[in-house]
């Protein structure tokens, strides 16, 4: 990505690429049959290993150093804003209607409401994407300050990371969906808009941290506490519902891999 391009314009064309990618994934609704059990629950493994990863090392270490770089503790900004990642999740959690994936409507979260079991499915993966698209955007608003562990490979390393893993996601939603016998356009459709929201959170997490450069390795964490909130919460009870635990856990395990040479290499 050039770098003379704005940091909030970055953030957007980086958020955009990983909504691209759950939708090329989702595509494969419109020419796949099924997705069998044991295929979900490794690509759910695999994308929880990939969060988890990134939460630490594209997050949570440049927090730490980005802190004590202006002068703080280090792991002040880091616990105070994963915490907070971790409470705000928890709150959206309580107050939006929401199914996870893989449950009937009869267990879904949230209040009670009337809508409909697929609109209650995108705003459950809704809330699994919002911490993806804030990390992104604040790993791209980081960049102007030239701080250590802010990098624009950093960033486009931590996009790589977030859009691989956003591909099995795709999916993960829409071919369920299918074999549950919605058509194929509106499981295409409930597959990709699920990550809608990634753009539009990567935009206001750079913009945040632009406005104001203190907030930045607060913004990191939060970020990070967010996302291993999904992980716990979402993804790795639906990948270990079948029971495959090995499956999972050897999923889970390569996509941290993954994630952790990403970072590493390019940064």
């Amino acid at each position: 990505m050039p770098t003379e391009l704005h940091p909030v314009l970055l953030a957007l064309l980086a958020g955009l690429f990983t909504w691209a990618l759950t939708a090329l994934g989702a595509s494969a609704v419109l020419w796949g049959r099924r997705l069998p059990r044991h295929s979900l629950e490794a690509s759910l493994g695999f994308a929880a290993g990939v969060m988890i990863a990134a939460s630490y090392f594209s997050l949570l270490a440049p927090a730490i150093q980005m802190h004590k770089a202006q002068g703080g503790s280090g792991w002040g900004a880091a616990l105070g804003g994963f915490l907070l990642g971790g409470a705000f999740l928890w709150v959206l959690d309580k107050v939006l209607p929401h199914l996870h994936l893989g449950l009937p409507p009869e267990r879904a979260e949230g209040p009670r409401t009337a809508w409909q079991r697929t609109t209650l499915l995108v705003l459950a993966m809704t809330l699994h994407n919002v911490p993806e698209g804030l990390a992104v955007g604040v790993a791209f608003g980081a960049l102007p300050y030239g701080l250590e562990g802010a990098s624009l490979a950093a960033a486009v390393a931590l996009t790589l990371g977030i859009g691989l893993q956003n591909f099995p996601e795709g999916m993960a939603v829409a071919l369920p969906l299918r074999a549950a016998g919605v058509s194929r356009a509106k499981s295409f459709l409930v597959g990709h808009l699920s990550a809608a929201v990634e753009p539009l959170a990567a935009t206001a997490g750079a913009a945040a941290v632009l406005l104001a450069r203190p907030l930045l390795p607060y913004a990191l964490a939060f970020a990070a506490g967010a996302m291993i909130f999904v992980v716990l919460e979402d993804v790795l009870p639906e990948a270990q519902r079948g029971g495959r635990l090995d499956l999972t856990t050897t999923s889970c395990m390569l996509g941290f891999a993954l994630m952790m040479f990403l970072d590493t290499a390019l940064s």
